[in-house]
C-alpha cells in the first residue's frame, strides 16, 4: 500500500474544474434507468460517507464498511457504461482513478496530484491498513461525493448527454469488463471481480429494455446473453480460478458481436479513441484502428505508399555516414529488433542509450520511445534522423538526397499523384509501412478466435497472465502493452525498478538510467516519472531478448524472477513511488512455465514475408 499526502482540497478543486468534458455535446432526457442509477449511487455515497466517519469512531466493523464500499462500487458499476462514456476524463480522474499519482495541467502549470476515488477506497479499504489509514479514507470519500454531488446536481440541471449511437458505451463496457475489470486491475484490494461484472452486464441489461429507442432491434436475444452471463458470473466468483477464456469465448465476445450489428458503424468515437467500432472480435486484426495513431490518415494510404516507406526503412544511404538504415536496429528476422543489451550507434564500439523494441504493432501508441519523449509514430523517426549517435542527419539533407534519386521520384510520383518530395510525404511513407506491420495472427489469436487450438499449458498461462500473476494490468489486453483500454487513447509508463542484473546476481543495483523524467516533455518533470518506462508489448516477445529498456534481462524466466519478487522494492531495494506491487506474486515455477507457454503462443512475425 502506497503512502501519499492528504488531498488539498483547495489545489485539487482549482485545477480540476467541474465541467464534466464529453465526447459528444448533444444533451437528452434519458431513459428513466440512467436518472434512477445516478440518483441511486449518489444514495450509496451518501451511506458510504456516513459509514466512514462511524468506523473512524469504531461504530462499525471493518467488514461493514468493506460491505458499504462494495455497495457503493455495484451502483456505480450499474451505471459507469453511461457516466464514463459520457463524461470519460471526469470518470478516469476523479470517480474511479488508479491508484497512482497523476499530472495534472492547469494553464501553463503542472501539478503533481494524489489519486482519489472508487479504487483508492477499495485499495485502502481492503488492505491491512485500514485502520491506521481512517483519516485518509475520510478526506477520499468526502472528495469523491462532493465531487460527484457536483456532478448529479448539473446532471439535473441541465439534462445529460447521448450520441447517435447508443450501444457504443455498452460494447465499451464490454471492453472495459474484460480488460479492467476481470484482471482485478479496477478492485486492486478487494478483487471482486465477479460481483462487479455481473452488476455491470445487470445495469446494461436494464438500460435496453428501459429505452424505447431499443425497440426496433431484437433485444431478445441480447436479453439472454446477458442473463447467461450474469448466471456464470455467480457461479464463478474466485479471482485466481476465475476461466477468462472461458468467459470472453462463452459470454462476453458473443454479447460484443450481437450488439455491434444493431447501429451499424454509426462511430462517435472516431476522434476520441483507437478502438474500431466495426470490430466483432478483441482478437481480429482490425481491432484498433492504426490511422488514429498516426498523422497518416486512412484515405491517403496505398500500397504504392507502403512500398516507397519500405523503401526508405530499408536504405543506408539516407543517414548521414551511409551506414546506417532502420533496419540496422529493427531486423525483420528478430520480429524488428536487433537482440543486442543497447542498439550500435554510428559510432563504432559505442551503442546508444537503450534497447531496441520490436516494430511490430508499433504504431498502436499515443507515445512513442521508453521515455515517451515523442507523440506521434512521424516524430519519433524525426528524434532518430536527428540524433547524432544515429542518423546523424537532417531532413533538409535526406530530402536532397531523394530529389536526386531517379528511382526515389519514380516511387513518390506513383505514391503521390502531385510527386511531391518533401517532409511530410517522406514521413507518410515512412509511417505507411511501420502501420502495416501488425501482428494479430498468433496462435493464441486464432484460438480466441475459434480457428485452431493451443496447449493446456498456453491456456493455463494466459489465465494467470490476466490474474495471479498481475501481468495484464500494465500490460493490456489484446494488445497486451500499456495502451490504456478502453479507449486506447492513451499510454502508460511503469516504475518497476529495473535492475543492472537479473535478481539472481548479486549484489542488486538499480539501472542508473532515470527514464521518463528525463524526456525534456516540460509538463512531466515530476518525481513521479522517476525510473518510469513506457509498457511495451508483450507480442512477440520470445523473439526479442533481451528484455526491459537496458536489456539485462537474457530470458523470460529471468523477467518473470524478477516480477515474482515484486520488482526492486520486493527485493529490499529503495526506490520512489514503484508502481508494480512490491507483493511477492508466490507464483511456482509450474505456473512461470505456464505463463511463458502462452507468451510463446503471442509470436507472429507473418508480416516479415508479406510485406
Amino acid at each position: 500500500m502506497k503512502s501519499y499526502p492528504l488531498l488539498i482540497l483547495a489545489l485539487l478543486i482549482g485545477v480540476s474544474v467541474m465541467s464534466f468534458k464529453t465526447i459528444d455535446k448533444g444533451h437528452t432526457n434519458e431513459n428513466n434507468f440512467v436518472k434512477v442509477g445516478l440518483s441511486d449511487f449518489k444514495l450509496k455515497l451518501e451511506n458510504l460517507k456516513s459509514d466512514v466517519d462511524l468506523f473512524k469512531e469504531e461504530k462499525i466493523s471493518l467488514e461493514e464498511l468493506q460491505k458499504s464500499l462494495s455497495e457503493t462500487r455495484n451502483s456505480y458499476k450499474e451505471i459507469e457504461f453511461y457516466i464514463a462514456y459520457h463524461y470519460p476524463e471526469f470518470s478516469k480522474t476523479h470517480l474511479n482513478a488508479a491508484p497512482l499519482f497523476r499530472i495534472e495541467a492547469a494553464g501553463t502549470t503542472a501539478y503533481t496530484l494524489p489519486p482519489e476515488g472508487l479504487q483508492v477506497l477499495d485499495e485502502l479499504i481492503f488492505s491491512d491498513e485500514a485502520h491506521e489509514q481512517k483519516d485518509k479514507i475520510i478526506d477520499i470519500t468526502n472528495f469523491l461525493y462532493n465531487n460527484y454531488n457536483s456532478f448529479y446536481l448539473s446532471s439535473i440541471k441541465n439534462g445529460t448527454s447521448q450520441g447517435k449511437n447508443k450501444t457504443l458505451p455498452l460494447r465499451i463496457e464490454l471492453i472495459r469488463i474484460y480488460t479492467l475489470g476481470l484482471t482485478g486491475f479496477d478492485t486492486p484490494g478487494s478483487l471482486n471481480i465477479s460481483e462487479e461484472a455481473s452488476h455491470a452486464f445487470q445495469g446494461m441489461k436494464k438500460y435496453i429494455q428501459n429505452d424505447s429507442y431499443f425497440k426496433n432491434y431484437n433485444t431478445g436475444i441480447a436479453d439472454r446473453m446477458f442473463s447467461d452471463a450474469v448466471d456464470y458470473l455467480s457461479k464463478n466468483k474466485d479471482f485466481e480460478t476465475f476461466d477468462r477464456i472461458e468467459f470472453y469465448k462463452k459470454h462476453l465476445q458473443p454479447i460484443y458481436e450481437e450488439l455491434g450489428k444493431w447501429d451499424g458503424n454509426k462511430d462517435d468515437l472516431q476522434e476520441f479513441s483507437g478502438w474500431n467500432a466495426s470490430n466483432k472480435n478483441f482478437f481480429n486484426s482490425d481491432f484498433l484502428n492504426p490511422y488514429f495513431f498516426t498523422l497518416l490518415k486512412d484515405s491517403e494510404d496505398n500500397d504504392e505508399l507502403r512500398s516507397l516507406g519500405k523503401k526508405i526503412f530499408y536504405d543506408e544511404t539516407l543517414s548521414d555516414n551511409g551506414k546506417m538504415s532502420c533496419a540496422t536496429c529493427h531486423l525483420p528476422e528478430n520480429a524488428f529488433t536487433d537482440l543486442k543489451t543497447k542498439s550500435l550507434s554510428n559510432v563504432e564500439g559505442k551503442t546508444v542509450l537503450r534497447n531496441s523494441p520490436s516494430l511490430y504493432n508499433a504504431v498502436f501508441a499515443k507515445r512513442f520511445f521508453y521515455d515517451m519523449r515523442a507523440y506521434y509514430l512521424e516524430q519519433q523517426a524525426e528524434h532518430v534522423i536527428y540524433n547524432s549517435e544515429e542518423f546523424n542527419t537532417s531532413y533538409e539533407s535526406i530530402i536532397r538526397k531523394l530529389k536526386t534519386n531517379p528511382e526515389y521520384k519514380k516511387a513518390f510520383k506513383k505514391a503521390y499523384k502531385n510527386g511531391n518530395i518533401d517532409k511530410q510525404t517522406f514521413s507518410k511513407a515512412l509511417s505507411s509501412y511501420v502501420a502495416s506491420l501488425n501482428s494479430f495472427d498468433s496462435d493464441f489469436d486464432r484460438f480466441m478466435r475459434n480457428e485452431k487450438e493451443i496447449s493446456d499449458d498456453a491456456k493455463k498461462g494466459f489465465n494467470l497472465f490476466m490474474g495471479k500473476a498481475n501481468c495484464a494490468t500494465c500490460h493490456f489486453a489484446p494488445l497486451f502493452s500499456g495502451l490504456v483500454p478502453p479507449f486506447f487513447n492513451e499510454n502508460e509508463s511503469e516504475v518497476l525498478g529495473i535492475t543492472k542484473k537479473p535478481v539472481q546476481n548479486l549484489p542488486l543495483e538499480i539501472d542508473s538510467d532515470r527514464g521518463r523524467i528525463k524526456s525534456n516533455v516540460k509538463k512531466e518533470d515530476s518525481w513521479i516519472y522517476e525510473n518510469s518506462f513506457k509498457t511495451t508489448t508483450v507480442r512477440n516477445i520470445a523473439l526479442t531478448k533481451p528484455y526491459f529498456h537496458n536489456g539485462a534481462f537474457n530470458t523470460l524466466e529471468e523477467v518473470l524472477e524478477f516480477y515474482n519478487e515484486g520488482g526492486a522494492e520486493g527485493l529490499g531495494l529503495e526506490i520512489k513511488n514503484q508502481t508494480l506491487p512490491a507483493d511477492k506474486l508466490e507464483l511456482t515455477p509450474l505456473e512461470i512455465k505456464q505463463i511463458i507457454a502462452f507468451l510463446n503462443s503471442l509470436t507472429d512475425i507473418s508480416k516479415t514475408k508479406s510485406k
